[in-house]
């Protein structure tokens, strides 16, 4: 990869605040710098939120993603895939046109990516109702892009600051997250995250395991999947040259990570991982998908349906998404070698 990759950033529900974010963030000259940057989706909803966003770069559309260079340092290049009736639909609104809008975006950014036309993905956000009004029955874009690139074992991580946290289990009841707690799958997210941290530019990045019961189950008091599963698994994963800790406490486990005593932390299930990332600011944090052959970030939010077309959404969580996207494209190249 170059020092200035081309990442393709999807435009997300068209009915939410993803044109208006993807908009105000492509405005500020030091992430256009970041790299050459083309927008996959309807060019005509882009148009449209510049009426209410005040951004005024041209917006040009491109056949190839090829061409976008040309274009993107003093514009917005757009391949346009001319997939919605704007006449016909509402902001803020739960459409079936615009979740296979969304699906479709972000299908031909995947395809870019797998080409090798692209050296990564940024996604806006989707509506997980209008995807599957749509007829697309994913609970979001983990399961969606893992279909799309053949990788069923992805999962996700977020990123705020310091604190980066993969997750064994994520869009599933708490009751099912119980029964993913095994080896098998502890295992492979220590790897994932493993890889994920190296592509951040940390060699051998240490990592910290969260227990699943309270006090990591306290010897044994408050649950036994500590010793019957997480121990056993860290052991594995140090066996595999994996410089794995744990288990530790919920509770302190993610202060210890932002503090820098380890480069990222896999929690056991959704919330527990979730929270302590949205706690330092919903609008800051960056979604990963790790397990894929392609480098994908994210928004940490969803589509915020009430500012859709008042001009108030909030680009910061995009920017540091298309910062990040950047950095692991020009560090995958060392990492391979």
């Amino acid at each position: 990869m170059t020092s200035a990759p081309l990442i393709a950033l999807t435009l997300g529900d068209p009915a939410g605040t993803g044109p208006e974010l993807i908009l105000k963030a492509l405005a500020q000259p030091d992430v256009r710098a970041l790299g050459h940057l083309l927008v996959v989706g309807d060019a005509a909803v882009l148009a449209r939120a510049q009426r209410y966003t005040g951004t005024t770069l041209p917006i040009r559309t491109v056949k190839k993603a090829v061409d976008a260079p040309e274009f993107a340092a003093d514009g917005i290049a757009v391949l346009d895939l001319a997939n919605v009736d704007a006449a016909h639909h509402q902001l803020g609104r739960i459409d079936p046109m615009c979740g296979q809008a969304a699906y479709e975006s972000i299908k031909r950014a995947t395809e870019l990516a797998l080409a090798s036309e692209v050296g990564a993905i940024v996604t806006s956000a989707i509506n997980k109702a209008a995807l599957n009004a749509a007829g697309h029955h994913f609970d979001g874009h983990t399961g969606l892009l893992a279909q799309l690139c053949g990788a069923p074992g992805a999962t996700m991580m977020l990123v705020a600051d310091t604190l980066r946290v993969s997750h064994v289990s994520t869009h599933v009841s708490l009751r099912q997250a119980i029964d993913r707690v095994r080896p098998e799958r502890i295992v492979k997210v220590l790897q994932l995250t493993h890889d994920a941290v190296r592509r951040l530019g940390i060699e051998n990045p240490r990592l910290a395991v969260a227990g699943l019961n309270p006090h990591a189950g306290e010897g044994g008091l408050f649950g036994d999947e500590e010793e019957k599963f997480i121990a056993p698994a860290i052991a594995q994963a140090r066996a595999l040259g994996l410089d794995a800790h744990g288990p530790f406490a919920g509770d302190t486990i993610f202060f210890r990570t932002l503090q820098r005593e380890f480069d990222a932390a896999v929690a056991m299930y959704h919330d527990q991982g979730h929270v302590a990332a949205k706690m330092l600011g919903i609008w800051r944090g960056v979604n990963v998908t790790l397990g894929l052959p392609i480098i994908r970030t994210s928004v940490e939010h969803g589509t915020d349906f009430a500012n859709a077309g008042t001009g108030r959404g909030d680009p910061r969580s995009l920017v540091e998404a298309i910062k990040l996207a950047a950095s692991m494209a020009r560090n995958r190249s060392a990492v391979v070698a």
